[in-house]
């Protein structure tokens, strides 16, 4: 049975305020277990349209759960979406004050931005590679507003999948002059690589990752307007930073792009 709009909007406040403030809760399905994919997603919706009331604007649609392996811990067959806003975007190379988030990880992954619509059913890579303008390397910082980082896929989705900032540097690139499969990349801590992978861990593919979001989108009424910039999803796990870490990550064709914390 689904749950009551009174409720998701209480549960959208209580992860509104969480991420405001910077204070972690219990995840919601403790007091909420019977809350379905489809009420997470409502409670989703009502957080961005809190974000959207409070002044910020949408400056993007992200992925998540896109590796193989954390779909299969998860138990999911599918990868799950958020959006992103505009008080989540930094500079390349610019300072993230850590007192304003929980627990974050970054993850190094490949952004989208598309020149035309795109809408499922049916959308495949094919599809994306005709409509998107340009690709950029990009560093997601997650931050989950759940204690511990301990959550569900229910709890997750409705916490906007964990979106916190992101940044976006390198240079753009036509998604037709390279294989983005193969396209690899190194991330460093204060200058210590602990991370390395290559674009093949999004899906097999970062250009199925916005051919997936297009079909998810599809089955709620919705597409992905001219204009977007969408994550596709960690190339690599998410690193745990702490202040005075500086993250930098090197791309192969791409760039590099970095980010500190304090």
């Amino acid at each position: 049975m689904p749950i009551s709009p009174q409720t998701i909007d209480a549960l959208a406040q209580l992860l509104f305020e969480a991420a405001r403030d910077a204070t972690p809760v219990v995840k919601i399905t403790d007091a909420h277990p019977d809350i379905t994919w489809d009420d997470a997603y409502a409670i989703q919706d009502s957080l961005r349209a809190k974000h959207l009331n409070s002044g910020r604007q949408l400056a993007g649609l992200k992925m998540g759960l896109t590796s193989r392996a954390k779909m299969e811990q998860m138990g999911v067959k599918d990868p799950i979406c958020g959006f992103l806003t505009d008080d989540a975007v930094v500079g390349d190379g610019e300072s993230i004050d850590t007192s304003t988030l929980i627990h974050p990880k970054v993850e190094a992954e490949v952004a989208f931005v598309t020149k035309a619509p795109l809408k499922g059913p049916g959308c495949h890579v094919g599809d994306v590679l005709k409509a998107t303008d340009f690709v950029i390397p990009a560093l997601e910082v997650i931050d989950s507003r759940y204690e511990n980082f301990r959550f569900d896929l229910p709890s997750v989705i409705a916490d906007n999948t964990s979106a916190c900032r992101f940044v976006t540097g390198g240079r753009p690139v036509s998604p037709r002059d390279y294989d983005l499969k193969t396209i690899g990349v190194v991330v460093d801590r204060n200058g210590e690589v602990v991370e390395t992978g290559a674009g093949a861990a999004v899906l097999g593919d970062p250009a199925l990752s916005v051919a997936t979001l297009a079909n998810m989108l599809a089955k709620r009424g919705a597409e992905i307007p001219a204009g977007t910039l969408i994550l596709t999803g960690g190339i690599t796990r998410a690193i745990l930073v702490k202040p005075g870490d500086t993250i930098r990550a090197r791309y192969q064709h791409l760039g590099e792009l970095s980010v500190s914390f304090k």
